[in-house]
């Protein structure tokens, strides 16, 4: 008896100090606890709080309990799942309400070194003042976590949907990061919760989906663009337009960005203008395969490299040769299947194109002798041509490779039903097939706009005799209007790996022709 006393009396206190909490007011308004609960920094250029289009995003999510948020990079979508998470957390925590929320990811990586940061980035500026409750303790915030009295959100793998159908509580907040690459498997497992939302097991169930737009498929593309069996989600795209007028997108970055990437391509279309978009179907790599890539890397070694350490011996480095020109000399070092971040040496002012080819010279010889066994790959046309002959002057001749993309070659793709009409043909396609997630998922390239535009631009055909041809770097120039210097350094450097072991077919995409 007198147990059951103490539990009613327990709940009497709860029920009381719930109803005096300040954080009740706020229980189905996001937009007001995140002006009023959240001290935000002043800064240059940008709204006090969230933007228009952020508070219009929580708005609708608590109207219609589904949102898809889409847009551009920088527009702020970790500060709005964060702000999402503290608001749903605190209000429901304070009311007494059993609650969960499931954060997951297109890649655990984007939980532990963005979401899940920005968690802890904007609990530190709440205002304990008027939530009426003392800080989080460091038993209550965690690094992947926030367990409070009543409730816990944390992050949930995306290898495992079951972590996301086991959460049950009577008010749910799904939050879904960087959405475009979650699998259906992973949404699928979430729906148990709608399902019974608005009985006595769910009383409420929301989810929320970010992402910056990838290639026109999957589930959140479907969301997205209100494909039928998704009319319960609502959708907001965010444009570049909205991105600048907020200021977190500058101008002058997205100007430079068309003019390095084009405003047709996928890399443009995905990350400036927030849309869905896809490679071009003639473009000899994909993006999502080059964006895989560099996921990878950073899962390793860091946004920056800042975990970097060199994966054994150094393999080879490419060299992709410029003089005084508005061109830039790459160099890209190899280690088996993982690139380091691209070495761009700054031109010196006033140099003649002799200066450079030295300089080149010197660091080449450097790095070969610093690293036995290793190789250098270098573009051997033009001022390439004397930097290849310098460097055999100082190291054995074998050691060195003159890659003429011009040159002939008898190599064929992986199934030997292709063959290319040169050397730069058949060196694109060996990356191209290394980047194929159906034929392995080990090569790791560095996070590098240039790199990513220029691996994305070259376009390719196959001949009227069965050989594929890559765009020379003289068409891409007129093109777009610059060269490919990084991506051809990297296909360089990878060139070496020799004639078969990454070649995979090419029956399985549609294939350009023209005859010649």
């Amino acid at each position: 008896m007198a147990t059951v006393a103490s539990d009613l009396e327990g709940l009497r206190r709860r029920t009381v100090k719930a109803a005096a909490s300040p954080l009740t007011s706020y229980h189905d308004d996001p937009v007001g606890f995140a002006r009023d609960c959240i001290d935000w920094p002043v800064v240059k250029g940008t709204d006090h709080g969230l933007t228009r289009y952020q508070n219009d995003a929580l708005r609708r999510l608590v109207k219609r309990k589904r949102l898809a948020l889409r847009g551009p990079h920088t527009l702020g979508k970790s500060t709005t799942a964060s702000v999402c998470i503290l608001w749903f957390a605190t209000t429901r925590d304070a009311a007494g309400e059993d609650w969960k929320i499931p954060t997951t990811a297109s890649a655990w990586l984007q939980l532990t070194r963005y979401l899940w940061p920005e968690v802890h980035k904007w609990a530190k500026r709440l205002r304990w003042d008027v939530l009426g409750r003392d800080p989080f303790t460091t038993r209550e915030l965690l690094d992947l976590s926030l367990k409070l009295i009543h409730g816990e959100a944390f992050a949930a793998s995306p290898a495992d949907p079951a972590t996301i159908e086991g959460a049950h509580a009577t008010q749910i907040l799904y939050v879904f990061d960087e959405a475009k690459t979650i699998s259906d498997g992973v949404f699928d497992a979430a729906e148990g919760a709608f399902a019974g939302a608005g009985t006595d097991t769910v009383a409420d169930a929301f989810a929320l989906a970010l992402s910056t737009p990838g290639e026109p498929n999957g589930r959140f593309y479907d969301i997205s663009t209100a494909k039928p069996g998704t009319e319960d989600w609502d959708r907001l795209h965010v444009s570049k337009v909205a991105a600048v007028a907020a200021g977190r997108m500058s101008a002058e970055w997205a100007a430079a960005r068309a003019r390095q990437w084009g405003v047709t391509s996928a890399v443009y279309q995905n990350r400036v203008e927030g849309e869905f978009a896809s490679s071009d179907e003639d473009s000899v790599i994909p993006l999502g395969w080059i964006e895989a890539a560099q996921l990878r890397w950073r899962e390793r070694y860091g946004d920056s490299g800042e975990r970097w350490e060199a994966p054994g011996a150094l393999t080879a480095v490419g060299i992709d040769c410029s003089g005084t020109g508005t061109d830039r000399t790459v160099l890209a070092r190899r280690y088996g299947s993982v690139f380091a971040a691209l070495e761009r040496p700054r031109k010196s002012v006033g140099n003649e194109a002799g200066d450079e080819e030295m300089a080149t010279v010197g660091r080449a010889v450097a790095i070969l002798r610093a690293n036995g066994g290793s190789r250098a790959v270098i573009d051997s046309i033009g001022i390439g041509s004397g930097v290849v002959g310098a460097i055999r002057q100082e190291v054995p001749r074998h050691r060195v490779e003159a890659f003429n993309a011009a040159e002939g070659t008898s190599r064929k793709d992986r199934q030997g039903e292709l063959g290319f009409t040169n050397k730069r043909s058949a060196a694109w396609w060996a990356m191209r097939e290394a980047l194929d997630p159906d034929d392995g998922d080990d090569l790791a390239l560095p996070p590098d706009d240039l790199l990513t535009g220029d691996l994305t631009a070259p376009h390719w055909r196959v001949m009227g005799k069965g050989l594929i041809q890559v765009e020379s770097k003289d068409e891409i120039r007129k093109r777009l209007g610059r060269s490919t210097d990084s991506g051809d350094a990297v296909i360089q450097a990878w060139w070496d790996q020799g004639s078969t072991s990454h070649y995979a077919s090419a029956a399985r995409y549609r294939i350009p022709t023209m005859t010649g």
